[in-house]
């Protein structure tokens, strides 16, 4: 059995998440609702008249999947590398997600691949130049 690469399978999750991010803040322009209506009613200002709770949500969806599947100029630069990076943007993407009734489930699988992506950086693990390969072994090292 291969070993479990976890910023691979929190990109996959991650991924997921910001793609389903996208769908709500389009779907949240024709049909706006927060999904915490039901304890407060001061929160109906961030999506009507002035969609801003959906403008933020679709420009974080966005944002992360060009983190996630980055485009061939980011591919490698020490910010889609950093997964610190990830831990630091990514509760604000499932703040703004499960503040929209349509939301809810991105920020769910945000804070699983959060967690998934916290265990990773635990662990030592590192976030390849180029996406989807594995870290090159040490030229150094001996074969035994």
């Amino acid at each position: 059995m291969g070993k479990l690469i976890k910023n691979h399978w929190a990109r996959l999750i991650i991924l997921t998440a910001a793609t389903y991010q996208v769908a709500a803040a389009i779907e949240g322009f024709f049909w706006p609702k927060v999904f915490w209506d039901f304890l407060t009613k001061n929160l109906d200002a961030v999506v009507k008249p002035l969609p801003i709770l959906q403008v933020f949500n679709l420009i974080f969806g966005l944002i992360g999947i060009a983190w996630e599947w980055p485009v061939k100029f980011f591919a490698g630069t020490a910010v889609h590398r950093s997964i610190v990076g990830r831990l630091a943007l990514y509760p604000l993407s499932a703040l703004a997600a499960a503040l929209l009734y349509q939301g809810t489930n991105p920020a769910i699988y945000y804070t699983i691949g959060m967690v998934v992506y916290f265990w990773a950086y635990s662990e030592g693990e590192m976030v390849c130049a180029q996406p989807w390969t594995l870290p090159k072994r040490g030229a150094g090292r001996s074969k035994v």
